[in-house]
This record gives structure tokens, sequence and C-alpha cells, in this order.
């Protein structure tokens, strides 16, 4: 088995050799994408089509997860959401090299996505609403719920063990994890319906053409709709509340919002802030983290994560985003 940490063994030659098995011939340079937890890498073949090519890191999802993936993008991708849907070959889309699984994708060009951008918003708000009505169809069956346990309990007892915190900052910062935990599990409840989620749609995976284009499904999970909703949210309370509404509307052209998910917003934000540092522990043996991410192991990141769970302990205390009543 390929170890996880194994990439530096991606050779240009490795992924050229990869691509020609399945008759595709590279006729470019490889250009690398930005992307740590995978290697994704834009090229264009001898007609001067453009791909990007995916090679997923060993042992974080099995064949069959990235294939649950695979196959919502297709489903998505027919009931006309705009999303980077992966290529098929031999009426297969997913792949084995040197024990690496990869996919090939068609190259969408495309601008950021303009997160204060309102028409835009707009616009996305109206294709989530589409992509959860396909998305409520069926669950993924081989991929995780969203949930405290991958999210929290989980990242924690990593915490404990791992030596890249500052032996004198540990204790500080476990306490402030547990209060952040303690008030995320107080608030965090099942009253909402579940459903694949793309997972992680930020403004980084919205690309604009005519349009919204959705990319990189890779955090797909079933979840609640509102995961999909929060990371487009940016600004002091009143102007969220105002882009919320016009997300909402939009979304409600296709798909039913359950307003008692606002609630969710700052847990999933907590969640959110408490997985990323467990990730990026989980990461450090990957060579590109040390050199990307060089300041884990300082005391002053650790001195301000402490300070921001706190900061987020007090933001769960506060009432949560709601809409304006309609008269």
């Amino acid at each position: 088995m390929t170890s996880a940490f194994t990439f530096q063994t991606l050779h240009p030659d490795t992924i050229m050799d990869a691509l020609f098995e399945q008759g595709v011939r590279v006729d470019s340079g490889l250009t690398p994408l930005n992307s740590y937890e995978n290697r994704v890498y834009q090229f264009q073949d001898e007609d001067r089509r453009r791909y990007v090519v995916k090679f997923y890191r060993p042992e974080r999802w099995s064949a069959e997860q990235i294939l649950e993936e695979h196959e919502f993008a297709l489903q998505l991708k027919h009931d006309d959401v705009p999303v980077a849907a992966p290529l098929a070959f031999n009426n297969q889309t997913l792949f084995t090299h040197q024990d690496f699984l990869f996919a090939i994708f068609p190259s969408v060009g495309g601008r950021q996505f303009e997160a204060d951008n309102l028409d835009q918003m707009e616009w996305v708000g109206r294709y989530l609403g589409r992509l959860h009505q396909t998305g409520s169809k069926k669950r993924f069956s081989s991929r995780p719920d969203m949930g405290v346990q991958e999210y929290l309990l989980e990242p924690r007892a990593l915490f404990e063990t791992t030596a890249l915190i500052p032996a004198g900052l540990k204790e500080a910062f476990l306490l402030a994890a547990d209060k952040l935990i303690d008030a995320v599990m107080a608030q965090w409840h099942d009253r909402f319906n579940v459903l694949r989620l793309h997972g992680d749609c930020h403004a980084g995976n919205i690309l604009w053409r005519d349009g919204p284009m959705f990319v990189d499904l890779d955090d797909a999970r079933n979840g609640p709709a509102v995961q999909d909703l929060w990371m487009l949210l940016h600004g002091d309370k009143a102007e969220q509340r105002m882009q919320l509404e016009m997300i909402i509307e939009a979304y409600e052209e296709f798909s039913e919002f359950n307003p008692a998910e606002l609630a969710l917003i700052e847990p999933l934000r907590a969640m959110r802030l408490v997985y990323y540092l467990a990730w990026l522990i989980r990461r450090w043996g990957d060579p590109a983290f040390p050199k990307n991410f060089p300041w884990l192991n300082s005391e002053d990141h650790w001195l301000r994560q402490t300070a921001i769970f706190l900061e987020q302990v007090n933001v769960l205390k506060e009432p949560p985003l709601t809409l304006t009543p309609m008269y």
C-alpha cells in the first residue's frame, strides 16, 4: 500500500505514464494547481485540449468513497448543475497507477467568484438550491456524515498527543479546546435533513464564467444544507443577514430551506476551526506542509489559536443569525 506521505515519488514521468495508459498524451508541461490535500496538475494534450489530472492522497478516501464523489458530480452535471465532473475513459472515471488513484477532468477556466458581488451571490444561491435538489435524491453510503466525532472528538484526541503544540502552552490550549467543544455539543442538534453536500463551498471553490462553476467535491459528505451556505457569508452581522436572506430566497426557488439550521452556523464554524488544525497536524509528515505552514509549531500560532477558540466560545453564547420576518 502506498504511504500517505509518498507524493514525493509522484514524478512527472509517473504522471505522464499514468495518463498515457488512458490514451491521453501530454503535449505541454504539467502545471501544478493549488492543492495541499491531493496533487493536481493542468496540462494540454496533442490536440490542444486542456485537462486537469488529480492524484488522490493515499489512505484518505477509499476507491468506493471516491467513486461516490464521481457519481454525485456526474448526477449534478446531468441535472444541469455547473460542476467540474470527471471524464470517463472506457466507461471508468477512477484509475490506478503505481498504487495511486487518479481521475481526469476537463480544465474549466473562469475568474474567481466575487464574494462581495450580490448578483453573483444570488446566482450561487440559486445553483446551490439545484445542487441540493440533486443531493437530496439519495445519501452517500460510503462517505461519512458530518458530525462531532470526526470534526471535534477525533481532533481533540490528536491535540492531546501531538508534539507540535509547545509543551508550555498545551494545557491552556486543551482547556480552550474543551470549552469550545462543550459549547458546540450544547448546541449541535439533528433537527435537519441530511443530504449530499459539496462540503467545502467557499469562494475559492467557485469559478465564475457566465455564471458559477462549482469545483472540488473532495470534501463531499452527508450533512445539513446550511454547511454549503455559511462559508459564503462575510462582514458584520447585518451584512451576513442581508447576504443570507438573498442566498436563501434564491435557494428556495429549487429547494426548501429549514430555518432551524441557522442555529448550526456558529457550531459549524467552530467545528471547521478545530478540524483544520487537526488536518495540519495529520499532514505534517508530508514535506509540503512544513514548507508551506512553517508557523504551525510556533508559540505565537498556538497562543493565537487558544484566543480564537475562546473568542468562538463567546460567539456561541450570542443569539444565532435569523431571517427578517416576512409580513
